[in-house]
């Protein structure tokens, strides 16, 4: 099935993997409105679909995002101001996401199943952030990233402020803005700003998710819930919720399913959940 949002983002799902690709490749995949829409609504038409297993989110062409689009640095130039389309309150909240960019980028990680983020070319300023809200980053060796809005004179406002110290910590974070020095795949893969360095991340992405589609997609949902919660709720709660994880788990069709595929040494054969 392909489906395509104001036709800058494209998503077929095949086998339970949602592969979704910014789709503006003559502009590096650049965020303009339409691309902070189509990244929006494809993400929260995703969210609601019990058939999804996982996500790849790539770019089209020689990059994965550039970033905002130039013509927006333009109008800054002639002293329009911000940015009125792109700070409005468009949508409703998406979690604690009430500016688009911000929805851009936080969406992905309201997902209930994994996305992969895998990054070639480039990932400047607000493309660097758009992956931020996926659970893991496969990135090619020779990739450049940057947290570049201070280039422009501003600050990361679309969630990356609040997530990159989780990733690299705070001192690499401060470092990293202050500068908008850019960065090889290499290197960040080094500070922990990605998973791992691949030469085909797209290829490794794909694979991934097709690995993790195969797998009991209730354990799937409730391990992410589960790993997300990790350090931004106390332990008691952490704890509390394993339990209630596992005991919804333990019984379940495709918990006995797991165990019966692994008993008779078959591939297993899961239903998609029911929300």
């Amino acid at each position: 099935m392909t489906t395509t949002a104001e036709q800058r983002v494209s998503c077929t799902i095949t086998d339970g993997v949602a592969d979704v690709r910014l789709n503006r490749p003559d502009k590096l995949n650049a965020l303009d409105q339409a691309m902070f829409d189509a990244l929006v609504a494809t993400g929260l038409r995703l969210r609601e679909d019990d058939g999804v297993r996982a996500v790849v989110l790539s770019g089209e062409g020689r990059s994965f995002c550039a970033g905002l689009d130039f013509a927006n640095f333009q109008q800054m130039a002639d002293g329009s101001g911000r940015l009125p389309d792109r700070k409005s309150v468009t949508t409703e909240p998406i979690g604690p996401a009430k500016a688009r960019g911000q929805q851009a980028a936080h969406v992905w990680a309201t997902l209930p199943v994994p996305v992969i983020a895998a990054v070639h070319g480039v990932a400047f300023g607000g493309g660097l952030q758009v992956t931020l809200g996926a659970d893991i980053r496969l990135v090619a060796p020779d990739a450049k990233l940057s947290v570049m809005e201070i280039k422009w004179g501003i600050a990361p406002d679309m969630t990356g402020t609040q997530l990159l110290p989780e990733l690299v910590g705070r001192d690499v974070a401060k470092e990293l803005t202050y500068t908008g020095r850019v960065i090889s795949g290499e290197e960040a893969a080094a500070l922990g700003l990605c998973t791992r360095v691949e030469a085909d991340p797209l290829a490794a992405a794909l694979a991934l998710a097709a690995e993790i589609a195969t797998k009991s997609p209730e354990a799937i949902r409730y391990s992410k819930q589960l790993l997300d919660m990790a350090g931004r709720v106390t332990l008691a709660e952490g704890f509390e919720a394993e339990q209630t994880a596992i005991k919804a788990l333990i019984g379940s069709p495709n918990q006995v399913e797991a165990v019966k595929s692994n008993l008779e040494k078959r591939a297993p054969n899961f239903a998609d959940p029911t929300t």
